[in-house]
C-alpha cells in the first residue's frame, strides 16, 4: 500500500502483468459488509416510520471513521454510489409527464421558480451579513429551496383528496411543484461547473466581474440549447424505433432491455458530458425522453430498473454516512435545531405567500397542506453538497450542516404533514359535501 505526504492511500489499479487475474478484495468485503447491514438498519427504520434512507445513512456511520472504521476502499464506494445517483434521477425523469402537470402548469412552473429567487434573495442577504461567499450563499440556499419527491409521494398515498369539479387538488399542486423542482434540480446541477468557475476566479474590476458573469450565463444557454437540441432530434427520429427494438429483442430476455436502457442511460451522460454540462443532467432527461413513449413503457422500464438503483442508492447514502460524524452533530446540536427550526418555518411562510398569490381564490384552502408538503429539504440535498464539497465550493462544516438540517427536517416532516391534515383536510371534505 503507498501512502503519500498527506496520508492518502493508494491501491494497485493496473498490474504491468494483466494476464493475472487480480480483484481488490478489500472493495468486495466493503461492498457485503454494506450490504449485510443496510438490511437491519433499514429495517428499524422503516418499523419506527422513518425513511430507510436514514438506516443507510446510519450503516455508512457504523462502518465509516467514525464508527468501526471497516470500510478500506472509500474512494471505490463512493464511485459506485455515484451509479445510484444516475439511475435515481433517470427514474426521476422517467416519472416526469407534462400530462400530469396541464391542470397545475402554471401553479407547478410559478411556485417553485418563486420559491427558489426568494430563498436565494434571503440567502444572499445573510451571506452579506455572515461574509459568506455569494456563490456559497446561492449554493446553500438553493439546495435548501428544494423538497422530497419520494417522501411528499408516500404521504400522498391513501390521503383524502375531497375535492369536488372546479377545485384543484392538493395532491396535484403539491406532484406538479415537486416535479418543476426535479427540473431545477438538473438544470442547477447542469450549471455546477460554471458556478465553480465563478466561484474560483479572482476579478477585482466591477465592470469585468459583470462581463465574466455574462460570459458564463452566455456558455450556460449555449451548452442547454445544444443539449435540448439533441434532446428533440433524437424524441423525433431516435427513441421510437430504438425502443421498439429493444422491446422486440428482450421478449423473454430482459437482460437486453436492461442493457439497452443502461447503455441509452450512459449515453445521455456522455453527450452532456462532451457539452460542459453534467452528466446528472444527461440521467434526468435520458428518463424524460423515454417517458415520452407512453406509460405502458414507462411502468415496464421502471420495474426492470428501480432494483438495480434501489441496490446502488444504499451504496449512495451508505457513502455519504461515510463522511457524518456524530460527535459534529452531539457537540452543535442546539445549533442544528435552531437552524433546521428555521429553515422549515421560513420555506413553510414562503410557501404561503407564494401559494396565496398564485392559487385561485376558491382553492386558497389548501396552501396549508402544500406548504406542510414542501417545508423539508429534499434528500437531494446530499447530493449537490457532496459534488460541491468535491469542487470546494463549500468547506466540510458548511458540508456538515447541510447534511445534519437535511436530515433533522426530514424527521419533523412527517409530524408537520400530520398536523396540516388534521387542522385543513376536514375543509374540502365539508365543501364537497355542501
Amino acid at each position: 500500500m503507498l501512502i503519500d505526504s498527506q496520508n492518502n492511500q493508494y491501491i494497485l489499479t493496473k498490474p504491468r502483468d494483466s494476464t493475472i487475474p487480480r480483484a481488490d478484495h478489500h472493495f468486495i468485503k466493503d461492498i457485503v459488509t454494506i450490504g449485510m447491514l443496510s438490511l437491519p438498519c433499514g429495517w428499524l427504520c422503516t418499523m419506527i416510520g422513518l425513511p430507510t434512507m436514514f438506516g443507510y445513512i446510519i450503516c455508512g456511520v457504523l462502518l465509516g471513521p467514525s464508527g468501526l472504521n471497516s470500510i478500506k476502499s472509500i474512494v471505490q464506494v463512493e464511485t459506485l454510489g455515484e451509479f445510484g445517483v444516475f439511475f435515481t434521477l433517470f427514474l426521476v425523469g422517467l416519472e416526469f409527464s407534462p400530462e400530469r402537470l396541464r391542470k397545475v402548469w402554471k401553479i407547478s412552473l410559478q411556485g417553485p421558480c418563486y420559491m427558489t429567487l426568494l430563498m436565494i434573495a434571503f440567502g444572499l442577504l445573510w451571506g452579506h451579513l455572515l461574509q459568506i461567499r455569494p456563490t456559497q450563499s446561492v449554493f446553500i440556499s438553493t439546495c435548501l429551496s428544494l423538497s422530497s419527491t419520494p417522501l411528499v409521494s408516500r404521504f400522498l398515498v391513501g390521503s383524502a383528496r375531497g375535492d369536488k369539479e372546479g377545485d384543484i387538488d392538493y395532491s396535484s399542486v403539491l406532484l406538479g411543484m415537486l416535479v418543476m423542482q426535479d427540473v431545477q434540480l438538473g438544470l442547477f446541477i447542469a450549471v455546477m461547473p460554471t458556478l465553480i468557475q465563478a466561484g474560483a476566479s479572482t476579478y477585482s474590476s466591477i465592470v469585468m466581474e459583470i462581463l465574466r458573469i455574462l460570459i458564463l450565463i452566455g456558455q450556460i444557454l449555449f451548452s442547454l440549447a445544444a443539449v435540448f437540441l439533441i434532446c428533440l432530434v433524437i424524441k423525433t427520429y431516435l427513441i421510437g424505433p430504438y425502443y421498439r427494438k429493444l422491446h422486440a429483442e428482450s421478449k423473454g430476455n430482459k437482460e437486453i432491455l436492461v442493457l439497452g436502457i443502461s447503455a441509452f442511460i450512459f449515453l445521455m451522460l456522455t453527450i452532456t458530458e462532451l457539452l460542459d454540462v453534467s452528466m446528472e443532467l444527461g440521467c434526468f432527461l435520458a428518463g424524460a425522453l423515454i417517458s415520452s413513449q407512453g406509460h405502458m413503457v414507462t411502468e415496464e422500464i421502471m420495474s426492470c430498473i428501480e432494483p438495480i438503483r434501489d441496490f446502488l442508492a444504499i451504496i449512495f447514502f451508505a457513502s455519504i454516512g461515510l463522511h457524518v460524524f456524530p460527535t459534529f452533530v452531539i457537540y452543535e446540536l442546539t445549533v442544528l435545531l435552531f437552524l433546521t427550526l428555521s429553515v422549515v418555518i421560513m420555506k413553510f411562510v414562503l410557501a404561503v405567500l407564494v401559494l396565496s398569490l398564485i392559487l385561485p381564490k376558491s382553492s386558497q384552502y389548501i396552501k396549508w397542506i402544500v406548504s406542510a408538503g414542501l417545508a423539508q429539504v429534499s434528500e437531494f440535498s446530499f447530493v449537490l453538497g457532496s459534488r460541491a464539497r468535491r469542487a470546494g465550493i463549500i468547506s466540510r462544516e458548511v458540508y456538515l450542516l447541510i447534511l445534519s438540517v437535511t436530515t433533522l427536517s426530514l424527521l419533523l416532516a412527517p409530524a408537520l404533514w400530520r398536523a396540516a391534515i388534521m387542522k385543513c383536510v376536514p375543509r374540502p371534505e365539508r365543501r364537497s359535501s355542501t
